[in-house]
């Protein structure tokens, strides 16, 4: 059975997701950072989360070298941020953009939460790689909005 690219990619569309940018410093590139929307929690013990990255991405090599991330979590007001670093041009992050955190990743300011993580474990998923993350530090801010996406649009919480 052959399942139709396209159309596979638009079913999953349907399902909606936040919109974070993963941070980390790689010595090539300084602090820079990308789009993702594939995050997801594992376990509250050990504290694990997940994130995938595409095997040919050009940010591939960078975060198969390095040993911490931050993953943030934006805001409704975001979509900028979202644009800028889901771009494939330029991943470096602007520096009005960000602070380090305290396992020296870069942290967005803003952002409704941020999970500074220490590589736990990565994972062949066919065209992407897996990357588990042990959470060692977190920031919250529950009074905003997320940035939400939905069949190839963003969204707004109701």
């Amino acid at each position: 059975m052959n399942l139709d690219q396209r159309q596979l990619r638009n079913a999953l569309g349907q399902f909606a997701t936040g919109v974070c940018v993963v941070t980390a410093n790689a010595a090539e590139l300084g602090p820079f950072g990308m789009t993702v929307n594939s995050f997801s929690s594992v376990s509250l013990d050990p504290p694990l989360v997940l994130w995938s990255l595409r095997n040919d991405s050009e940010c591939f090599e960078a975060f198969r070298q390095t040993r911490f991330y931050a993953i943030n979590v934006l805001r409704n007001d975001q979509q900028q941020l979202s644009n800028q670093y889901a771009s494939p041009v330029n991943h470096r992050l602007s520096p009005e953009h960000f602070s380090i955190g305290k396992t020296g990743s870069p942290v967005l300011r803003g952002v409704l939460c941020t999970f500074e993580c220490e590589i736990w474990q990565r994972y062949d998923g066919g065209d992407h790689t897996i990357l588990v993350g042990k959470v060692l530090e977190s920031q919250s801010n529950p009074t905003g909005k997320p940035l939400v996406f939905h069949g190839g649009l963003y969204r707004e919480l109701w």
